[in-house]
């Protein structure tokens, strides 16, 4: 093994794609003494939390909140050893304000973890078993996580950092290793309460991609919970972009490399191993090939796959293809006056519609707007952010694409305006996104977000591993353990830099 830290030696890593993971991965490498290039064919680093501008506006694509920025927090660990300062952010709280169908006053999920359970205890009586349990695990996943397992191991080093995160304290999770929070509610005797399940079908929808039925307890513990000091959720100052911004500046500080509007089309595999990329200018439509000690796609598992082509290995390429649907995101965004909204409005909001006239899976948006002086809107304006799942499917197989996308854009800002002040007079700027746009500019497979869902057969031990079956080709992202968002897709880029590393 070379010398990463001053020999003369460097291995070279090649890395698809500046989402958060990628740039996390390579900027962390780089610190190290790796030689790391990463190629993104999209026009600004981040993926699906870069941002765009229009008409003075900055608008968030499509994460709106970032976790791990406290103490001992994954983004907090990590610039630490990029030796980079954090972005300044504020506390989200509420971390989200949930409306269900026909109730005006929302369900506050408060930071402050006894106005929670004030909260929850009020809105949903009888449940506080179902809380508590929720809590336990918790308490006990995040020790075990903090202790940086590998998950799930495909050899004896990854068996090893497993076992050493191992507690006794830890083995109250295992009961529950094949609990959905739908069995869970089952045994609480709570299945039947359905305003607590539609809270949950909400709130896990968002982070899980799945509803409480289907999604394992034991992420669900963490998702649930992780709004809650000492943990919580922010609001990035400027843009989620900043994000990008600081991880760029590392990575290239420390000698690493990037090239924007460069598209990988295929990997290169000669005996069981990774060796090469090809790669395409977008701008000149020069293509050549690019050797690696070490290729990290910090794609999906359907892209890599199909980035692999006839050197996908069978079982790993029928797994994927068993894969129940993922989703995609139908997101509008608004640019309006100050006055379209209402004081002491949340920065995050939930709603859910009774069933006429649904929009998305679940007929819900979920809403992000921007704060005075948070960077993105000009003194006097603001913006909203609606977003819901949706099946990518009829977005690629319509006739009237252009209809389609008026139709949902019109639903949304009527269902908006329920709440916001929203008049002709106090929108500024309207555009939206669909399936179709996130596969334009961020190259995921059919436009889909969020992962593959956090169900038993895909979550933590069950789900797919860093580690690929092909030697030295690695998998980051939303796709591995432990799920979405830019805290999630970090953690797999920390645990694969280990793995190359250790």
């Amino acid at each position: 093994m070379p010398n990463h830290r001053g020999g003369k030696t460097k291995s070279r890593v090649i890395i698809i794609g500046a989402g958060i993971g990628g740039l996390t991965a390579g900027a962390l490498l780089a610190r190290r003494g790796y030689s790391v290039l990463i190629l993104d064919q999209a026009l600004v680093p981040g993926g699906c939390a870069s941002t765009f501008k229009r008409k003075g506006f900055t608008f968030d694509v499509g994460a709106t909140q970032v976790a791990g920025l406290e103490p001992g927090g994954i983004h907090y660990r990590i610039f630490s050893e990029l030796e980079i300062d954090l972005p300044p952010a504020t506390p989200c709280d509420p971390a989200c304000a949930v409306f269900l169908p026909g109730e005006n006053t929302p369900i506050n999920v408060w930071r402050d973890p006894q106005k929670w359970q004030e909260e929850r205890q009020r809105q949903f009586p009888g449940s506080e078993p179902f809380w508590q349990l929720i809590a336990e695990l918790f308490k006990a996943s995040w020790k075990f996580q903090g202790r940086d397992p590998v998950l799930p191991p495909r050899n004896l080093w990854d068996l090893w950092q497993l076992t050493k995160a191992v507690r006794p304290s830890t083995l109250i999770t295992v009961p529950y290793t094949l609990f959905t929070v739908g069995d869970a509610l089952r045994a609480y005797k709570l299945a039947d309460d359905q305003r607590l399940r539609t809270f949950l079908d909400l709130q896990l929808k968002l982070y899980s991609q799945v509803d409480a039925e289907e999604t394992a307890l034991l992420y669900a513990a963490t998702a649930l919970s992780v709004s809650q000091e000492p943990q919580g959720l922010f609001h990035l100052q400027g843009s989620m972009q900043v994000l990008s911004d600081r991880l760029v500046s590392a990575l290239e500080r420390d000698g690493g490399q990037l090239l924007m509007r460069h598209t990988v089309e295929q990997i290169k595999v000669a005996q069981g191993k990774a060796k090469a990329v090809v790669i395409r200018n977008q701008k000149t439509g020069e293509t050549w090939t690019e050797s690696a000690d070490h290729i990290i796609a910090n794609v999906t598992v359907q892209n890599l796959v199909k980035l692999l082509g006839e050197k996908a290995p069978s079982g790993y390429k029928k797994r994927v293809a068993k894969l129940p649907p993922a989703s995609g995101a139908f997101v509008v965004y608004l640019g309006v006056d100050a006055s379209a909204i209402p004081l002491d409005c949340p920065p995050h909001l939930q709603f859910m519609y009774d069933a006429n006239g649904p929009i998305g899976e679940n007929n819900s948006l979920f809403v992000s707007v921007s704060h005075p002086g948070d960077g993105r809107a000009t003194t006097g304006k603001a913006t909203i952010i609606a977003s819901s799942f949706v099946d990518p499917e009829p977005w690629w197989q319509t006739e009237d694409y252009e209809g389609l996308k008026q139709k949902y854009t019109e639903d949304a800002i009527a269902r908006l305006a329920q709440y916001f002040y929203l008049k002709p007079e106090t929108i500024i700027h309207v555009e939206a996104a669909t399936p179709r746009t996130f596969a334009h500019y961020t190259a995921r497979d059919r436009g889909i977000v969020g992962g593959i869902g956090q169900r038993i057969a895909t979550f933590g031990p069950f789900g797919f591993a860093n580690r690929t079956p092909i030697d030295h080709l690695w998998l980051v992202g939303d796709s591995t353990h432990p799920g979405e968002g830019t805290a999630g897709v970090s953690y797999s880029a920390l645990t694969v830099v280990r793995q190359i590393d250790g």
